[in-house]
């Protein structure tokens, strides 16, 4: 039992995902964490094809065989720093892929902070902007870790100018790299000059060597070569006159990034990155919500009011950020994970859910960590925890005690590529409807029926989407399927416009039946042929709206 209050629980606790550009390293840097932290014993690298050792946090048949990342997973694990507060993370491993943005845009909405990873080599990379201005949106702080120093780099001044032009940070440098590649030496920090020198592993060695005790580097000719000392000396007084010293002010406004440097690979660095983000990424926040006045369904209830969630209040709450099916595949299970805003959660406690006013008994919550789980007896803001369930929850659901609490719901976004999807075997196409129905409440793709014939239209963000599809929809409900190209280029939400009716919708909807589709909450949605006709029909039409995203929750 935990003699803590409920405001010092949450002030140990940091949930953060680490975002990055596919081949930045972000899943071995999840692994090396993982380890630092002591976890687990051995870090599995991401490399696609024949390894023993896996990732814990790729768990996906199709990830271990791609060596790519297309779910979002979770991981918590406590960590205490030899000279401070042992504090509880919970590290949120996204899909780098750009084809799962909307998986990363909902997993970002459950971090307090972001780890971005960048290639020492490249630099900033499309998908890293990407994620970059999702984080801006939602005004998550940014750690910086520059990976891959054990390969030839890019100038450290060069890299760290790119960040200041190309995101509008100020790159506030922790420690600074001595060379890279062949040439690496080490890391100095600034401020203090301790410098950390780095250890080649051995010529034929399996195992890694272990990098030597950090000491001053006035102390520390010793491992460098003619000129290289002096050189890394005059390169701190440098970088010390010429970048703002780290403020955390700043950075938790979004101003500033601190920037670390390392080898995920070579597990260089990594101590560094754990004991920065335990110092000065934020504790859970204050959440805006809205309170309901009695529970969903409820005759003549009073409009909501805006209102605050603090993470020391009593009332347990959260939202569920993600959904998903058959983690385990022995079982056929399906998880939701629950975000906590507030309160302490207690195995067997009843929470309701807002929008539906459903309520449920959580007898078996979970501690995640990737794919493997244990029971969690209880759990504080920031926690994530997965509630078993089958069909009751969704991602944007709001679960509290009173069932009064609303958070601001997780949007869907309308698909880019529309395909007809049909199984190969005409028996199984029951077993399709519900297959489909599964992955659409996880948010993996987007399920419309149309008005008109029976195909399933499936939409996806990219083509990688449907290979994943396909891939789960054989391991996980033995269901054979082929994808077809549909006649649709474009999905739109429709509802009544500014000053538009019921009857309006209505009128729109007899007129284009042959175009009109359901989504999986049976709302209506228009497809379109091409975005010339979304734009014709959005001119004849003005009375009705036709968006881009839905928010559900």
């Amino acid at each position: 039992m935990s003699k803590l209050t409920l405001a010092e629980e949450a002030l140990r606790r940091r949930t953060f995902a680490i975002i990055a550009h596919p081949d930045a390293g972000k899943t071995t840097l999840t692994e090396h964490i993982l380890l630092a932290s002591g976890a687990i014993r051995a870090a599995g690298a991401v490399r696609a094809r024949g390894e023993n050792r896996r990732t814990q946090s790729d768990w996906m048949k199709i990830e271990k065989e791609r060596g790519i990342s297309v779910s979002a997973s979770v991981m918590t694990f406590e960590h205490a720093p030899a000279d401070g507060m042992a504090r509880m993370f919970n590290l949120l491993d996204t899909p780098g892929h750009e084809d799962f943005s909307e998986d990363t845009y909902r997993t970002l909405t459950a971090a307090d902070c972001a780890i971005m990873v960048l290639d020492a080599a490249k630099g900033i990379e499309p998908q890293t902007l990407k994620l970059f201005e999702v984080c801006r949106l939602r005004d998550i702080p940014i750690i910086t870790f520059i990976n891959k120093l054990d390969r030839e780099a890019r100038d450290p001044m060069a890299l760290l100018d790119e960040i200041a032009s190309r995101l509008q940070l100020d790159p506030a440098p922790i420690w600074w790299p001595a060379e890279s590649g062949n040439r690496l030496r080490g890391m100095v920090e600034m401020g203090t000059g301790r410098f950390q020198p780095y250890a080649r592993k051995p010529a034929g060695s399996t195992e890694e060597f272990p990098h030597p005790e950090a000491l001053p580097l006035d102390e520390a000719a010793r491992y460098f070569e003619a000129g290289e000392h002096e050189a890394l000396i005059e390169a701190r007084e440098l970088v010390e006159g010429g970048y703002p010293a780290f403020n955390r002010q700043s950075f938790l406004e979004g101003h500033m990034t601190p920037v670390l440097w390392g080898s995920a690979l070579r597990h260089f660095g990594i101590d560094e990155l754990l004991a920065a983000i335990g110092e000065w990424a934020p504790p859970p926040k204050t959440m805006r919500a809205q309170k309901h006045g009695a529970v969903a369904g409820a005759r003549n209830a009073p409009e909501p009011v805006p209102s605050t969630v603090q993470p020391g209040d009593t009332e347990v709450t959260g939202f569920v950020f993600k959904v998903q099916a058959n983690m385990d595949p022995n079982h056929r299970d399906r998880i939701a994970m629950f975000r906590m805003a507030s309160g302490k959660f207690q195995r067997g406690m009843k929470l309701k859910v807002q929008n539906t006013g459903k309520q449920l008994s959580v007898n078996a919550p979970i501690m995640f960590f990737a794919s493997d789980r244990e029971l969690a007896d209880d759990a504080f803001a920031g926690d994530v925890i997965g509630i078993p369930n089958h069909g009751v929850l969704r991602v944007g659901d709001s679960l509290s005690e009173s069932g009064l609490i609303r958070f601001a719901g997780l949007p869907n976004f309308a698909p880019e590529i529309l395909q007809r999807v049909r199984v190969k075997d005409p028996l199984k196409a029951k077993h399709l409807k519900k297959a489909l129905d599964g992955l659409a409440e996880e948010g993996v793709t987007q399920l419309f029926r149309p008005e008109m014939g029976s195909d399933f239209i499936v939409g996806a963000v990219g083509q990688l989407q449907f290979e994943v599809m396909a891939d789960r929809l054989g391991e996980e409900y033995g269901l054979e399927v082929i994808f077809e190209p549909s006649p649709w280029a474009e999905a739109r939400w429709i509802m009544p416009g500014s000053g538009g009716t019921k009857a309006d919708l209505e009128d729109f909807m007899s007129k284009y039946r042959g175009q009109m589709a359901r989504d999986i909450d049976d709302d209506p949605v228009f497809l379109a042929k091409s975005s010339w006709e979304t734009g014709y029909v959005m001119e004849r039409f003005l009375s009705v709206a036709f968006t881009k995203t839905k928010e559900r929750g």
